[in-house]
């Protein structure tokens, strides 16, 4: 027992110091320490004293109490799209994902990844790539990590070939957990996302609560980025096994009586808010994984600023992935993903410059804490949030994003290479 406790957020209360890995629960077999939502929705570790023995693992297995090895010589980047377009529609960008994932898993292995279950996401692990749909698209939510880190060291102990995928700060207190009991990573193959930050769950607590008002059902399925639209940039109409619209995706919500609501990204309040910087996780606003230097094996993102420095692999507005191998492992990774890809490598420089988790941190929006306490109100509705917080796009955004947009810049580039003959 001790009144001390040993993590360092847990001293000094600032909340920063925590990237919710989970990491220090995991590694307490005393149950000391168990992951709770704060009045914002994040989880942190709350200490049962009682319980404690003072035996201070969950100090040295904390990532931001001990420093973590990042990779950044090694570094190869690779932009594309998964050649089977049915792959391709499912994913959120272009399906590098499950290009990984298919060449890396041959035999004895296990997947893990974060799973939508309506607006609840968790970690869990699969044994049959055939299921990967579980894993694909981003969630937009820090999934509960539950005590995937355990399993993850049980499954490598037993000889397994082990997949990890998750944001930066997940696998750094994977990392940490594994170094800490020593356990060979020789077989485990780590995958980031490219990250800009989590947004409280509370938003969408409060959207699910409304719909369920007006509506009558609560929701079943939330796709953030579903590639819809009816036709692409060459006029050809789509269909459910072929592209999409990945420039303008929209957020899907199917409700558990069937019904089905769709917003376009550029009109859809929770966009706003996200992207100004009003509810993200505090220690997002000093992530420490925020840079070119990175944490996994392999880093996944979508490959934004496409059509300027490489229009080719723009692919008819479907979707398109950049892959950034980190490691040595990463690479051959890479390589053999790269097979079942349309793409090809890209210049570093090019990546950092349209990523810019890559370079930076997300700066704190200093009405941050007014918009939190108007989240945290239960009599203030998610319609009032949206009209008080969200931001209606502007008509130069309109513009540029539906009239002079990206898949019309690529359509006159290959118009003018057309003509040239290049």
């Amino acid at each position: 027992m001790t009144n001390q406790p040993i993590i360092g957020f847990l001293r000094t209360g600032i909340k920063s110091e925590c990237i919710g890995c989970g990491a220090c629960a995991q590694v307490c077999a005393h149950g000391a320490l168990k992951m709770s939502e704060d009045l914002e929705g994040f989880r942190y570790p709350v200490l049962v004293e009682e319980l404690c023995v003072n035996c201070g693992l969950c100090n040295k297995v904390c990532p931001e109490e001990n420093d973590i090895s990042k990779y950044h010589l090694r570094q190869k980047a690779f932009g594309g799209y998964a050649k089977d377009e049915g792959v391709r529609c499912m994913s959120t960008s272009g399906g590098a994902f499950s290009c990984i994932v298919d060449t890396w898993c041959k035999d004895n292995y296990v997947i893990f990844g974060a799973t939508g279950n309506g607006i609840d996401v968790y970690h869990s692990h699969i044994t049959d790539k055939a299921e990967i749909k579980r894993f694909r698209k981003s969630k937009y939510i820090q999934s509960k990590i539950n005590d995937t880190y355990k399993d993850v060291r049980i499954f490598l102990k037993e000889g397994k070939n082990v997949l990890f995928s998750g944001t930066p700060c997940q696998i750094a207190g994977l990392r940490k957990y594994l170094e800490l009991y020593r356990v060979d990573t020789s077989s485990l193959l780590t995958v980031e996302v490219v990250c800009e930050g989590v947004p409280s769950p509370l938003y969408v607590k409060k959207l699910d609560e409304s719909l369920l008002r007006h509506y009558g059902g609560t929701i079943s399925n939330l796709d953030y980025r579903f590639k819809d639209g009816k036709f692409d940039y060459i006029g050809r109409p789509f269909s459910p096994t072929r592209k999409g619209r990945w420039d303008f995706e929209v957020m899907r919500i199917l409700l558990s009586n069937g019904k089905k609501l769709k917003k376009d990204r550029w009109f859809n309040p929770f966009w706003s808010i996200w992207l100004q910087h009003l509810m993200n996780r505090p220690s997002c606003y000093a992530c420490p994984y925020a840079t070119q230097k990175r944490v996994a094996d392999v880093t996944l993102g979508d490959l934004w600023g496409v059509h300027i420095y490489c229009p080719e692999l723009y692919g008819g507005n479907g979707g398109s992935s950049v892959i950034i191998a980190n490691t040595l492992k990463g690479r051959e990774a890479l390589r053999a993903a790269s097979i079942g890809m349309v793409g090809h490598e890209i210049e570093m420089d090019d990546v950092i410059r349209f990523q810019g988790p890559l370079r930076r941190c997300i700066p704190m929006n200093p009405q941050r804490e007014a918009f939190m306490k108007d989240l945290e109100d239960r009599d203030i509705s998610i319609e009032e949030i949206n009209k008080k917080w969200a931001n209606r796009p502007s008509l130069k955004l309109i513009l540029s994003k539906y009239i002079w947009g990206n898949h019309q810049k690529v359509r006159l580039w290959n118009l003018k290479h057309k003509f040239s003959g290049k």
